[in-house]
């Protein structure tokens, strides 16, 4: 029998491929882990901003099958970058022409000269790929303020294919035709939030093999059993969701606690009487140092409602004191009123949330270490997955197939 540990979307995904049997818990009262949505007084609010950005045809028809056609919209991506005062187009490496004459200068000269730097940061990688005006002026600040740290202690991949890089070619060719593709230029999301692609996925587990509210305290490696609040099970396969370093410290496994460090992010959603003025907008990046939050994203904008919904986003290291939630609205409303999202809109109704871990921080020594262990309970039957699990960067798409993979696996090593 195999027990999963995390009813998010992993978990789920897991649940989904496997023909073993199985048992799932998870510590909440609701499934879907972070991905979780809150309804009220007219308004549609996810835990934070989940968009769905599906490569695979296939994937997204299982994730969809259950998800009422007419919720679903199809979205093109619009998304800015609130620098100096005004917006410009994201990615800014492509759009440094619409920047102030000296400064589109600098960045463009500064393109030009990366040959000399040393690749062995994050901070590093970006000068090395950008140049140091591009990286000083937007993707340095802005990726401080959401990892809150030092991108020295970032790997240099630490985002993968998801760092949004350019060639000189693209960017010069973008200064007379613009074409400002990524990874995810579309993506899918539902009128009535994403607890509905978990819902959607849900529908193909076996309902009665679930158990909420009830957390996994300690894991016997030896003899194979769960302890939770709740009993005790006995396991052939463990298969955890749950972040990685948590997962060691239940199967009382020793381990350098300086290797695993990560943010945490205190997500504001926001309800007002009317529409704001940017009726476009997907999200804006916020770079500035002055401005506590480095993203805010409009509902309203995504599924066409009649008065403005937004999220904000505010990253703090792991161990940071935020504070009173009343004080931080305050600034958040206040930052708000001085990037003009918002002048005479009365806010209505408001929900927040810290999420914590939010962004792990990758690096040469949390990669070995994760691997390393990961084989260790291999041996002994535990699997961990999904962005916490596998302590990466990753889309939902990718714990989707990573589950797959897994499944898969399992199969193929009982036969």
């Amino acid at each position: 029998m195999d027990l999963i540990v995390g009813a998010g979307i992993s978990g789920i995904a897991y649940a989904t491929f496997t023909d073993n049997d199985y048992l799932m818990i998870d510590k909440d009262q609701e499934i879907g882990g972070y991905c979780k949505t809150i309804k009220r007084n007219g308004y549609v609010w996810d835990y934070s901003g989940h968009f769905f950005h599906f490569r695979d045809k296939k994937l997204k028809e299982l994730v969809c099958r259950h998800i009422e056609p007419r919720t679903l919209k199809t979205v093109k991506k619009v998304t800015k970058i609130y620098y100096e005062g005004k917006y410009i187009d994201f990615p800014f490496q492509k759009n440094i022409h619409q920047l102030k004459k000296e400064e589109f200068i600098e960045c463009l000269y500064d393109l030009f000269n990366t040959e000399n730097i040393q690749v062995k940061t994050f901070k590093d990688m970006v000068y090395a790929n950008l140049g140091k005006s591009i990286s000083d002026k937007f993707l340095i600040p802005y990726n401080e303020k959401l990892y809150a740290c030092d991108l020295n202690d970032l790997d240099a991949e630490a985002m993968g294919r998801f760092f949004p890089k350019a060639n000189k070619e693209e960017i010069i060719l973008n200064f007379k035709k613009e074409n400002n593709s990524s990874y995810n230029d579309s993506f899918v999301y539902s009128s009535e939030g994403a607890i509905e692609y978990v819902k959607s996925l849900f529908k193909n587990v076996k309902q009665d093999n679930v158990f909420l509210e009830e957390e996994l305290r300690r894991i016997d490696i030896t003899n194979k059993v769960a302890y939770t609040n709740k009993r005790e099970i006995p396991f052939d396969r463990l298969i955890s969701t749950i972040p990685f370093p948590k997962l060691l410290e239940l199967c009382n496994i020793s381990y350098d606690k300086s290797a695993f460090t990560w943010n945490k992010v205190m997500v504001f959603n926001l309800g007002f009487d009317r529409k704001g003025k940017d009726k476009e907008s997907s999200w804006v990046y916020v770079p500035n140092k002055d401005i506590c939050f480095y993203r805010l994203g409009y509902y309203d904008n995504i599924i066409k409602s009649k008065k403005m919904s937004l999220y904000v986003e505010l990253g703090f290291p792991k161990d940071a004191d935020i504070g009173n939630t009343q004080e931080v609205l305050a600034r958040v409303l206040s930052d708000l009123k001085k990037i003009g999202v918002i002048s005479n809109e009365k806010l209505i109704d408001y929900h927040s949330i810290v999420m914590n871990p939010a962004y792990v921080h990758i690096n040469q020594k949390s990669m070995q270490m994760v691997e390393g262990f990961k084989k260790q309970l291999a041996n002994r039957n535990i699997y961990s997955i999904g962005r916490y699990g596998s302590w990466t960067y990753c889309s939902i798409e990718d714990n989707i197939v990573e589950a797959k993979k897994l499944s898969q696996r399992m199969k193929n090593s009982q036969n």
